[in-house]
């Protein structure tokens, strides 16, 4: 029988784990329906698609607004054109402002806290051009504006008083807008924090038992009134929102056999990483992160036309703005709730336009055919007539152009598709939205403490098996790995420098990280698997994240720096160095230290200013790891000859010993050598 290596075992169980983990991963951000119902739920949705003007609706999404008033006046500027030039242009139905109204950061940008000037600017922006009377404004608040506020019942939560629905509805709610003899239903779902504490532990939204109750009477409500279509919103992305409830945000949305689309903001496209954060849920509904408009300054107009939901994100001032409401972009296409026979069968290609002047000119091209011009009808609707059954097979591309009479112009290209035929999102989008990043900031933070942790206890479990004569002693000579291991070896029978570099990352686990001032004026404790405060507790979730960031900014660099150093004191010791080193080297042989070290004060100094002096002084994450790479560090280059004995006796052959003095040995003559050069000349 052939014999099998433990590499070739290793590798094997290491390629299954993998492939467990990838299919898994997959499977989780699959975009494929489980309704196998889908054919029979479209059928009874076909609608006959014409010129009229019927059966249309439009609205706007802004979100993250963050008015602050240290930063950006121009976010502020730039919101009043907003509510002055956009919605006059657009006349929306509906705005739906999904969370982070106000900034609520303090002046260096780290600590939080509200700021009701912030507010009063959001408000009087809303008063001063009459948005209420406009349109129907509906707002919903975002982590930022739940910074440092205990309860929906604070004095300091400001959204009850200066927005337009938090009065009535401080947490979610749902409105209804009825068009002709359609009803079209608005659900905003309020997963922030209760209570809210101060940043940057208030990351990740939560859906409580009582607000899955509410939303779920919500849904009935939709049902009891036969609304046709609804939109939900809200600040968080659903892989940002945990459950403490009896189901999860998911599972709502698709019990509402009307959703559409869940609109959302947040992640501000992960730093511009992911623009277009767009993905199909499994729950058969749309789910749409909106750039912010902090930075990027995005809206996004959405349309349901005839039952076909559309929509465009625009950069605030580009014009004219333009949205193909018919055919609609395949890869937004949902054969759950849409139906490819409403486009088939219908008779005009359906394009809505924007311009702050007349438009002039609307044209289309399908295919690289020549252009149409399209026809206005009423309001921003432009038709044509076309012949859907020359475009039924495959992806086919089209061309809107439009131009308005001061010469502003604008041209959309998109794909679509009559049959069916399916665009894939993009990984990265379905990354974000699809999957929990709760667990991904667990994952992290657990897989950091084991690549830390298990090399360690490994390393000392050997080093114990061969003192007790169980394993033959290994030779770690050779290549840059060997050496490693070996100095590895080294730290780990020292126990002065061993156990408290082990056990430091084992506390990260259970025990607490600070304690103090989390919300308002309330004491709490925070763990990393959650954190206490006047008498609630909060879920661990960004908790990780932060642990994963100590982990790999801290603890795992200091102990490859300790481990370095352990082994230079041994080589010391062993060969009875006392040469003076220069000042030169000195800076060289400190200065990865004095780096780590610098970089956890500064992070130190950050959580000072986020959670004041009591958090900062009781804080074993931050400030008490500070008093432990000093005293670890200044012990790993003081250490007594005695701390070797066992490394002495087990780490090295005569032989390996023999050949690392010969080797120091010529290294000193060289130096000494370059040294003598040095003072000649």
């Amino acid at each position: 029988m052939m014999k099998i290596s433990k590499t070739a075992v290793g590798a094997f169980i290491s390629m299954m784990l993998l492939g467990t983990l990838l299919a898994g991963l997959i499977s989780l951000i699959s975009t494929q329906q489980t309704d196998l119902n889908a054919n029979n739920q479209s059928r009874s949705r076909i609608h006959n698609i014409a010129d009229r003007f019927d059966n249309l609706i439009w609205f706007l999404q802004i979100s993250d607004i963050h008015i602050s008033i240290f930063r950006d006046p121009s976010r502020i500027a730039q919101f009043k054109e907003f509510c002055h030039y956009t919605i006059d242009r657009i006349t929306p139905k509906v705005v739906l402002a999904t969370g982070d109204l106000t900034d609520a950061k303090t002046k260096d940008a780290i600590g939080s806290q509200q700021y009701e000037s912030e507010w009063r600017h959001y408000r009087d922006i809303l008063r001063e051009f009459d948005i209420t009377s406009k349109t129907v404004w509906l707002d919903i608040r975002g982590n930022h504006d739940n910074f440092n506020v205990i309860s929906v019942k604070s004095k300091h939560n400001y959204f009850t008083n200066y927005s337009v629905q938090g009065r009535e509805h401080p947490r979610s709610y749902m409105a209804q807008v009825k068009k002709g003899n359609t009803i079209y239903s608005f659900v905003g779902v309020d997963a922030c924090l209760e209570p809210g504490p101060r940043r940057p532990f208030n990351f990740v939204g939560v859906l409580d038992e009582p607000e899955v109750i509410e939303i779920n009477n919500l849904i009935k409500e939709i049902e009891r009134t036969g609304s046709n279509y609804t939109i939900w919103f809200g600040h968080f992305p659903t892989s940002c929102i945990l459950s403490s409830g009896s189901e999860n945000v998911r599972s709502l949305i698709k019990k509402d056999p009307n959703g559409l689309v869940y609109v959302c903001g947040h992640l501000h496209t992960l730093g511009g990483l992911v623009p277009q954060m767009y993905t199909m849920q499994k729950g058969g509904y749309l789910e749409l992160e909106l750039g912010d408009w902090k930075d990027n300054r995005m809206y996004r107009l959405m349309a349901i036309d005839h039952g076909l939901f559309s929509f465009i994100d625009v950069r605030h001032g580009e014009w004219p703005v333009v949205l193909l409401t018919n055919p609609k972009s395949a890869l937004f296409f949902n054969p759950l709730k849409e139906s490819t026979e409403s486009m088939l069968q219908s008779s005009h290609i359906r394009v809505l336009a924007f311009s702050l002047s007349r438009i002039k000119i609307v044209r289309v091209r399908i295919s690289q055919e020549s252009w149409t011009d399209l026809k206005h009808v009423k309001g921003p609707l432009y038709v044509t007539s076309w012949d859907a059954q020359k475009y039924r097979n495959g992806l086919q591309d089209i061309e809107v152009y439009v131009k308005d009479i001061e010469g502003r112009e604008k041209t959309e290209k998109t794909s679509f598709s009559l049959d069916g035929s399916k665009v894939a999102f993009g990984l990265l989008p379905r990354l974000a939205l699809m999957s929990n990043v709760s667990c991904i900031f667990w994952s992290l933070f657990i897989a950091s403490l084991i690549v830390y942790i298990l090399p360690l206890l490994v390393m000392k479990y050997f080093h114990t098996a061969i003192s007790a004569g169980l394993i033959a002693q290994p030779r770690f000579r050779g290549n840059l790995v060997k050496s490693w291991i070996r100095k590895l070896w080294i730290l780990t029978t020292v126990d002065r420098i061993f156990w408290p570099m082990v056990l430091y990352p084992l506390y990260l686990i259970f025990g607490p990280w600070s304690i103090g001032y989390i919300v308002e004026d309330y004491i709490g404790v925070i763990f990393s698997w959650g954190i206490f405060v006047d008498g609630a507790f909060l879920p661990g979730s960004f908790t990780y994240a932060y642990g994963f960031i100590q982990m790999i900014t801290f603890q795992i660099p200091l102990t490859v720096i300790l481990i370095n150093t352990v082994s230079t004191r041994y080589s010391q010791l062993s060969l009875k160095i006392g040469k003076k080193v220069s000042l030169r080297q000195a800076i060289c042989a400190h200065l990865p230290f004095c780096i780590v070290f610098i970089i956890q004060v500064i992070m130190a100094y950050m959580f000072w200013l986020a959670y004041g002096t009591l958090a900062f002084i009781l804080g074993p994450l931050r400030t008490w790891s500070l008093v432990l790479a000093a005293g670890v560090y200044y012990t790993a280059l003081h250490l007594p000859d005695k701390c070797f004995r066992r490394a002495k006796e087990l780490c090295f052959t005569k032989s390996e010993t023999t050949t690392d003095q010969d080797a120091i040995n010529l290294e000193l003559q060289l130096e000494h050598s370059a040294e003598k050069v040095a003072k000649a000349n």
